[in-house]
């Protein structure tokens, strides 16, 4: 059995690719049956997989280690190809949506796959290949500078993952002492993030016009694969989060500024939720692991094999390091029909959401690993979400094992904890609107659309007076906006469907978990809108979607003793 470390890699030629992709290529154009089209096809994805492959294996191992010379080249590599090897997708779906067999292959392979070369094809052309090799370094350049960040505290230096647990300290002095060390960090650097940010907005709204488009929003959507949704769409989602959400997430932090004993709640306070301390793992990253093994192996005979599978060939890097990128993510090996975790433990409760969040994730990798289309191994994003965020939900009943007595703090923060999130999900979605559809901003501009986008969705934020967040700097901590722009309303979308699968779980857990199973199995052989239904869910953008569900959580919240926790 291969282990990650063995996995090779070698750097592929790209002349000498182009010219294979041609072959076979020519070879589906030139097929003289369904058949032979589909023989074609599936050569054309043994092809894309490969390169995949190697592109995840350099993603992976240069985020593990920013330092590594090897990898880091590696990287810049692959951001200069990358969009060539785009093109050579595009090319393929070109001749796919006009192929001959067109209709035989939708009935075998499904609409989905159709829909999304359509997206496809309507984001890229050839021309735009030098703007996105500027936008691929650009976003490599932002999360090499998050990774360098090196804060001195107290006579220690932590990267900002390592002063997690800090934020969540009893006492309030080093709460405040950590969070404006960390914004301190973005306010040194505000003129990189901003300057970074700003070549991003034109060279994307360059690839916008060169396409034809007015601005970026409509390549955003496109990028995202949303077939079944449009802007307006959810623009009715965050009105219905801003009328529904946004009041009893603002009661939720006045309870929590009583329960920790403050009279007026600061941002640094926010992080802090119990005056006896947050819920925390007991034990250490390999305990973690052990138990995380109990869980899976009890959860389900899919999720053992799951689990050990992922163990037995190291899939995981779970430890926060100096050098490694910020974050977590989970990603596809696909040559090795593997999933890949990547994290940063820190010793908060975080991390037991990372082993339940990224599996959630793998899990779905896993159980739809055969499908044999590269496009519907991962579903949409915001479908994605719904794998991960419910399975943070599905092991609850293990959570003792992990956080011990404190088992219903942890239970009552992530619970309150997903909700306060939606308001600040959708100011992040409606703040990149605005940016991509008024791309001569300044950067004080964009500053100002944010702070006012706070004023709506977070009415209760508190800067205590910090000159850099009450400017308007604190979305610049978000990768997303700079790395995968329009990627994060998916987040909200996914979290009002995973707080229906609490709901179902708490009346029948045998029927939810096995409509979740179901969808996990179907990859993203479907559109969004399509799983959704397919899991036996009610779409968030139906009216009354989103109160329905926030009802029965804000029953259980105000049945928990949150001061006695």
């Amino acid at each position: 059995m291969q282990t990650f470390e063995n996995y090779t890699y070698e750097r592929p030629n790209l002349e000498k690719e182009k010219v294979s992709f041609n072959e076979l290529l020519d070879n589906f154009i030139t097929a003289a049956s369904v058949d032979e089209a589909t023989k074609a096809i599936k050569e054309i994805n043994a092809f894309r997989d490969r390169l995949s492959t190697l592109f995840n294996l350099v993603y992976i191992r240069a985020s593990i280690d920013t330092n590594d010379a090897f990898y880091q080249e590696e990287r810049d590599f692959f951001d200069e190809m990358e969009p060539e090897i785009r093109g050579l997708s595009t090319d393929f779906y070109k001749e796919l949506v006009q192929s001959p067999y067109h209709e035989e292959l939708e009935n075998q392979w499904g609409s989905q796959l159709f829909q999304l070369a359509d997206c496809e094809i309507k984001s890229f052309s050839q021309e735009i290949i030098p703007l996105l090799q500027k936008e691929n370094k650009l976003t490599s350049e932002y999360s090499k500078l998050v990774a360098s960040a090196q804060i001195e505290l107290n006579g220690k230096t932590y990267t900002l993952a390592q002063l997690g647990p800090l934020t969540q300290s009893k006492d309030r002095a080093i709460r405040k002492q950590a969070a404006k060390a960390s914004a301190n960090f973005f306010a040194e650097n505000a003129e990189k993030f901003d300057s970074i940010y700003d070549q991003l907005v034109k060279v994307r709204h360059e690839i916008a016009t060169t396409l034809g488009f007015e601005n970026f929003v409509d390549v955003g959507y496109l990028r995202m694969q949303r077939v079944d949704y449009d802007a307006e769409m959810v623009n009715v989602f965050r009105k219905q989060v801003r009328d529904s959400i946004v009041p009893l997430v603002t009661k939720l932090y006045a309870k929590q500024a009583e329960r920790i004993g403050v009279d007026s709640l600061k941002f640094y306070d926010e992080p802090f939720e119990f005056k006896s301390g947050n819920a925390e793992p007991k034990g250490s990253p390999e305990w973690i692991i052990e138990n995380g093994k109990i869980m899976y192996e009890e959860l389900s005979t899919e999720t053992k094999e799951f689990f050990d599978f992922m163990l037995d060939r190291h899939l995981l890097d779970l430890e926060a390091k100096k050098g490694k990128e910020a974050g977590g993510y989970c990603t596809f090996i696909e040559d090795y029909q593997s999933p890949f975790i990547f994290a940063n433990f820190n010793g908060t409760s975080g991390d037991i959401d990372v082993l339940t969040h990224e599996a959630g994730h793998a899990f779905q990798f896993y159980s739809s690993r055969n499908i044999g289309i590269p496009e519907y191994l991962i579903p949409t994003s915001e479908a994605a979400e719904i794998h991960s965020m419910s399975m943070e939900f599905f092991t609850w009943p293990w959570m003792e094992l992990f956080f011990k007595e404190d088992t219903d703090k942890y239970k009552y923060s992530h619970l309150a904890g997903g909700l306060e999130f939606l308001p600040y999900g959708v100011a992040v979605d409606e703040f990149q609107h605005l940016v991509y559809e008024n791309p001569e901003w300044s950067t004080e501009e964009r500053k100002q659309a944010w702070r006012k986008l706070e004023e709506i969705y977070l009415p209760h934020r508190d800067y205590d007076g910090n000159d850099y967040l009450e400017a308007g700097g604190f979305w610049q901590r978000q990768g997303h906006i700079y790395e995968v722009p329009f990627y994060y309303i998916d987040y909200t979308l996914a979290q009002i469907c995973a707080f229906q699968f609490w709901k179902r779980s708490r009346e029948s857990h045998e029927e939810a978990w096995k409509d979740y199973l179901h969808l996990c199995k179907l990859g993203g052989s479907k559109s969004f809108l399509g799983l959704v239904e397919a899991a036996n869910l009610r779409s968030p953008f139906k009216e009354g979607c989103v109160e329905s569900v926030v009802d029965t959580i804000e029953e259980w919240l105000e049945s928990v003793d949150d001061k006695a926790l």
